[in-house]
């Protein structure tokens, strides 16, 4: 037998295995990718489906699909005069917060990007590294002493303490893929380094602030530890309010169910609509070279 007919037959054995290797190669990825979304979504389920039980239904195992949905805990969640005032507490608040966030860490991620500010970008980083917790007790003694506690400025600049660090190093990597040809061009053109910024890199870089943006307000909506000590009754946010259903005596799961399904739903529609900012904002700067 000739080299030239082995290695046709060789060719046609591997072109037999291929198909096989593939299929369960697709079978494995399918398996993997159906367990994954299993996994993130039942909890999710789980709430949704509490929401519309009694007490005593999300107890019983054997109602735990079947039973009769009812919409008592989102009246008794609703009814309460002051949690739409907690809605509008958790808004203002994270986008006070993440608003001034991005004023400040996107200039500050141009400048570490543009001008390799490593140790400034080190230090950005300790503050993020920083567990929060950690943070609390100096806060409220220093909040306390100056007659902040329980007033909107304090949950905000706290919150801003973990979204400036996250606003600067999404920016810096969008930053870091941007060819320095175009600030070139443009001060050839005339503008200044500033104008350059504002006028040039700032419009391209709105996926990546968009991004940071939304991650920022999902964090800072989301915030418990932070607002649970420094809030007050007149500036409480969602999270704690929906820890305001756990007494002494009891919990009331349904109404925790359907409040923490009223705090999820504006995050979930905002992730939908923005997720191709968050996809592109993410992976900035990823084949960079």
């Amino acid at each position: 037998m000739s080299a030239q007919t082995m290695t046709r037959s060789a060719d046609e054995v591997a072109k037999r295995r291929r198909p096989g290797r593939l299929k369960a190669y697709n079978s494995f990825r399918g398996v993997m990718i159906v367990a994954v979304v299993l996994i993130f979504l039942l909890p999710l389920v789980w709430m949704v489906m509490a929401s519309f039980k009694t007490n005593v239904d999300i107890h019983d195992t054997t109602k735990s699909f079947i039973f009769t949905p009812i919409l008592d805990n989102y009246s008794h969640v609703l009814g309460n005069d002051s949690y739409l005032n907690f809605v509008w507490n958790s808004f203002w608040v994270a986008f006070c917060a993440t608003g001034i966030s991005l004023l400040i860490g996107v200039p500050a991620a141009y400048s570490m990007s543009r001008f390799n500010m490593q140790k400034s970008a080190l230090l950005v980083l300790l503050a993020r590294i920083i567990p929060g917790v950690s943070l609390l007790v100096p806060w409220y003694y220093v909040f306390a002493n100056l007659g902040w506690v329980g007033g909107y400025g304090v949950l905000i600049i706290s919150h801003m303490f973990i979204l400036i660090p996250i606003s600067v190093y999404i920016m810096m990597s969008f930053f870091d893929s941007m060819p320095l040809e175009l600030e070139e061009a443009s001060l050839v053109d005339g503008l200044t380094p500033i104008g350059a910024f504002l006028r040039i890199l700032l419009p391209l870089s709105v996926p990546g602030i968009a991004t940071a943006g939304i991650l920022s307000f999902i964090f800072s909506w989301n915030n418990f530890m932070f607002a649970l000590v420094l809030s007050g009754s007149n500036t409480k946010t969602l999270p704690v309010a929906v820890f305001d259903f756990v007494s002494y005596a009891s919990i009331d799961w349904g109404a925790i169910m359907a409040a923490a399904c009223i705090m999820t739903l504006p995050i979930i529609v905002v992730a939908l609509f923005a997720q191709k900012y968050i996809v592109s904002g993410l992976t900035a700067g990823a084949t960079k070279g």
